[in-house]
């Protein structure tokens, strides 16, 4: 029977006292040194004392004599050398019951309460034994140093949350408050919880951050970061979330400037600066990777294309190719212009700028009046551009330049053969993006349909449609784009033009990447690659580099294999790049609508769903979901107006109401 003995057990990790007033057997009957009576399974008991107390006696003397005897064991606790006890036994790899390792501690003659203390000790270090079955065990070594570690390592966690939450706390309410010295392990758990949220591999630690802040909400890192001046406010987190590479390592920079200093070789080039070429582009081009000649004579029509020869310049596996081909493509963004390859290359030692002699692969091509294609081939060149032009410049100079009406009706009928051939003519306005230094931001509808950028963008179709045919006849290996015919095909002519190309997108099959020359349907052309901008594409590089190898040694560089592993390493690069530029262009348009609250803007309805509307606000050319409210019928291709109500482009938010008529 246990009555009258002291009691010892675990509850909600603490190690408790008592004095067993009664033993039913299937339970005990205790008194704590708090005067609180409970019942307890014996299973529970850790420490039976061997000696007992009349529990006839007061009870405040029951219950000075718990609180003397629980002095008395934690006094002898403080006196066990855990570390020490396990020095002796460790290497002896077998338990032990706790009066042996008592009488390790206290000598021979020890008590209930050596007995105690000492496992009280034992059980408040947890480090060096484990307690199973009423023994202990020594750990080994190995594991006591990873306990150490992670005991390090949970202090140090705890500093930080201490130290970042009081610091975050005190931003937050514009208080001045001495940063912590783990800043930069702070600011970079709000940037994993901005960029990844749920999924943020610091979740844990970031959420409960965050809560000593007095944060609840995920997203509020973004603000923190901004109003820390970490962040800008339309910092781009898609560059950071896809990690794209922005500026070029000193090693990169070092190595272009050393480039630049070497004159190019001429080689075997074909000289052709005795040409008219010209350049056509944007007035804020840089990087003019391609110029035009033409000439006529008679009934025939010599067409040069020419495209800066970047393989002559960037040899394969060096640092800046490795550099290019991680990269994948140039990045035009609003406030951002990231290339591909360093500026002195891409804008200056590479570029086909006026009067500057430069190395090219050149097209040139005869056809007759009618357009029909008579002969073809591809030279290394040296060119030289008499002038560059902007697509506005050359709109306004056909009367006076004959060169230009020239290239356009080549341009026309160049199209109208691909038309023929099933091309399809989806062109939209490209949404310009201009942001004032206040901040302010403008948007602009550029034309891509006008006269000047119709000869390039069909010039530059003959020029890739050529070079696919060039390397399936030679079987270079090449990068081929390709889509197979769409699942219908719309007529332009029953609805508004931009209410078709919509719809008529959505029936088109995907564009698709392969290393076989297939079809492209929407250009109405047999086979197609692309290697007009191999300054900023590398796919383009890559195709320039097979063709220049085969037209200067008679073999490919790249064999099919390497084409292939090539292709399956940039093709989801380039996929989270277009990604990226379409959101980067719907998060400017919201903020520019976000200025715009209250006002109305002409829309076209592209859908009617069940309880919805999807409708394309036509001037900025962005698609929003509209309730349907009662009583309203819209029907697709309507023209109506709607009303900004809200534009969130942190959260990628808009909500439009449809105006009443």
């Amino acid at each position: 029977m246990n009555q009258g003995r002291i009691i010892e057990y675990i509850d909600h990790g603490d190690f408790i006292i008592a004095l067993c007033l009664l033993d039913e057997g299937t339970r005990l009957h205790l008194l704590t040194p708090t005067n609180r009576e409970m019942n307890l399974s014996p299973k529970r008991a850790i420490l039976i004392s061997s000696s007992s107390i009349n529990v006839q006696s007061p009870r405040e003397e029951l219950l000075r004599k718990l609180k003397k005897t629980e002095e008395e064991r934690n006094r002898l606790k403080e006196q066990v050398r855990v570390q020490e006890l396990w020095e002796l036994v460790k290497d002896d790899a077998e338990s032990y019951d706790h009066a042996y390792l008592a009488q390790l501690c206290f000598g021979e003659q020890i008590s209930d309460d050596h007995l105690s203390g000492l496992v009280r000790a034992l059980f408040e270090d947890k480090l060096y034994f484990k307690m199973n079955d009423d023994r202990f065990l020594p750990n080994s070594e190995e594991k006591i140093a990873k306990a150490l570690a992670q005991v390090t390592q949970e202090a140090s966690k705890e500093e930080k949350l201490r130290e970042g939450g009081e610091w975050l706390r005190g931003v937050l309410d514009n208080q001045a408050v001495q940063e912590p010295r783990c800043r930069e392990e702070i600011t970079k758990v709000l940037a994993d919880l901005a960029l990844h949220g749920e999924d943020s591999p610091t979740l844990r630690f970031g959420k409960e951050l965050l809560q000593r802040a007095g944060v609840t909400d995920l997203r509020e890192a973004r603000r923190i970061l901004v109003s820390l001046g970490v962040w800008s406010e339309d910092e781009n987190l898609d560059l950071l979330r896809f990690e794209i590479r922005v500026p070029f390592s000193e090693e990169h920079l070092r190595e272009s400037e050393r480039i630049c200093r070497v004159e190019a070789a001429p080689g075997e080039r074909e000289d052709l600066r005795d040409l008219r070429v010209w350049t056509i582009d944007g007035p804020m081009t840089r990087d003019f990777d391609d110029a035009l000649s033409l000439r006529v004579e008679e009934d025939r029509v010599y067409l040069g294309i020419h495209i800066a020869d970047v393989s002559s310049v960037i040899e394969p596996d060096t640092l800046l190719d490795e550099e290019a081909s991680q990269r994948g493509t140039s990045l035009y963004l609003p406030r951002h212009q990231i290339p591909m390859l360093p500026v002195a290359l891409s804008q200056e030692a590479l570029s086909l700028k006026q009067g500057c002699d430069r190395p090219a692969i050149s097209l040139l091509a005869v056809l007759d009046r009618d357009g029909n294609l008579l002969e073809s081939r591809f030279v290394p060149s040296l060119v030289r551009v008499e002038k560059q032009w902007t697509y506005d410049e050359v709109n306004e100079s056909f009367d006076r330049e004959p060169h230009f009406w020239q290239m356009r009706r080549l341009s026309q009928l160049l199209r109208q053969k691909r038309l023929d051939q099933g091309a399809l003519v989806l062109s939209l306005p490209e949404i310009a993006v201009e942001v004032t230094a206040q901040g302010a931001v403008a948007l602009h509808k550029v034309e891509q349909d006008t006269p000047s950028r119709g000869i390039v963008a069909e010039f530059m179709i003959f020029y890739n449609w050529l070079a696919a045919r060039f390397c399936k006849e030679h079987q270079i290996p090449a990068i081929y784009r390709c889509q197979e015919a769409p699942a219908e095909r719309l007529s332009p002519e029953e609805t508004r033009y931009i209410y078709y190309v919509f719809k008529q997108r959505r029936k088109l099959s995907p564009l698709s990447i392969h290393t076989d020359p297939k079809p492209h349907s929407s250009l109405g052309v047999d086979m197609y690659t692309t290697v007009t901008s191999p300054i900023r594409r590398y796919y383009d590089l890559l195709v320039q580099r097979q063709i220049k190898n085969y037209l200067c040694r008679g073999a490919p560089l790249y064999t099919r294999e390497e084409v292939e592993k090539k292709r399956l390493v940039l093709d989801p690069l380039l996929k989270s790049i277009e990604l990226l530029t379409r959101k980067s262009t719907r998060y400017w348009i919201q903020k520019y609508l976000a200025q715009h609250v209250g006002e109305k803007f002409p829309a076209l309805v592209l859908d009617v769903i069940r309880n919805k509307y999807r409708v394309l606000l036509s001037d900025v050319l962005l698609i929003a979901e509209v309730k349907r409210e009662n009583g309203q019928n819209l029907h697709e291709g309507q023209e109506i107006m709607v009303k900004i109500r809200k534009s969130d482009p942190w959260e990628d938010y808009l909500k439009v109401d449809i105006e009443k008529r």
